[in-house]
């Protein structure tokens, strides 16, 4: 017998705590489709799933999964549709998943600028709880070098709208990304936005050049140095150390060269004590191979 599928088309990315997640595609590929060190949507045009779509893929996940208590909704930022059509989707997500107990997504810091506190809060009144939103960095300088199309500012401004209206968000920090040179002051202007705001995971990945990003030609000009291996260490230290909040720390990706795990502030004497050992004793080579030998995220 011919089981029915779900509409996934593209690339799929969520993050690892969603493992236990029921997926459900809403857009694929990325709005934004500029930033110059990204591959992850290579290739894949934005496209926004018909509600005629998601209600079929609905209607098979309520056969299948009839209690799936959490959703995550796939896409690179599918928080970019408008609020009636989150609207509409959350409410199809109640009508098919009675169970659901909350959903989530992945966004872009200027996906939330259209959004009002007022709608923000009636979007978690139907049980949106959580965002995941690549941040990269607070350093204008290096958000203008990579065209993200924001800046510190913007974070501040927009994340703190999702403060307000109760929303839990995670961000990434993308270490490294500011080239040679450049990583202690994105690391400084990172924790000094970040301690004005209130993030329950800060997901740090080490910048990993791809052939498919448009970096890699700047690399292959010579108009952009990637930062060394153990500036990168030093640069996770400096925010680590600079961070005053209380949140998570998950920096055990496969990008990272010295995968760390913590709760701050509790953890933080121990984290800062873990990167002093690496960096003084791993070699340059040594960590270099290893990121060499990165095939994909």
């Amino acid at each position: 017998m011919i089981q029915p599928q779900l509409h996934f088309t593209g690339q799929i990315w969520r993050p690892p705590y969603e493992a236990n997640s029921q997926l459900l595609q809403l857009t694929s590929g990325c709005t934004w489709h500029k930033c110059k060190f990204c591959s992850l949507y290579h290739g894949t045009p934005f496209r926004m799933s018909p509600l005629s779509e998601v209600e079929e893929d609905l209607k098979v996940i309520r056969r299948w999964q009839p209690r799936a208590r959490r959703v995550y909704i796939t896409g690179a930022n599918p928080f970019a549709l408008s609020y009636n059509r989150l609207m509409d989707t959350a409410l199809l997500l109640r009508k098919y998943l009675p169970h659901m107990e909350s959903f989530g997504m992945f966004a872009r810091v200027t996906d939330i600028t259209p959004k009002s506190v007022e709608e923000l809060r009636n979007l978690h009144h139907l049980k949106l709880d959580s965002i995941n939103i690549g941040m990269e960095t607070a350093h204008d300088p290096t958000l203008d070098k990579m065209d993200k199309g924001y800046h510190s500012a913007d974070i501040l401004e927009q994340l703190s709208k999702l403060d307000e209206a109760g929303i839990h968000y995670n961000v990434f920090y993308l270490n490294g990304l500011g080239g040679q040179g450049n990583g202690v002051a994105s690391a400084a202007a990172t924790a000094e936005v970040l301690n004005r705001l209130h993030p329950c995971i800060i997901n740090i990945v080490s910048l990993t050049i791809f052939p498919e990003s448009r970096l890699h030609q700047d690399v292959i000009d010579g108009t952009y140095q990637e930062a060394p291996e153990i500036e990168r260490l030093v640069e996770m230290r400096t925010l680590i150390e600079r961070l005053t909040i209380k949140t998570n720390i998950f920096g055990h990706h496969i990008s990272n060269t010295i995968p760390i795990t913590g709760a701050l502030p509790y953890d933080k004497a121990a984290l800062l004590s873990e990167f002093d050992k690496a960096i003084s004793s791993f070699p340059e080579q040594e960590l270099r191979a290893y990121r060499k030998n990165i095939r994909h995220l």
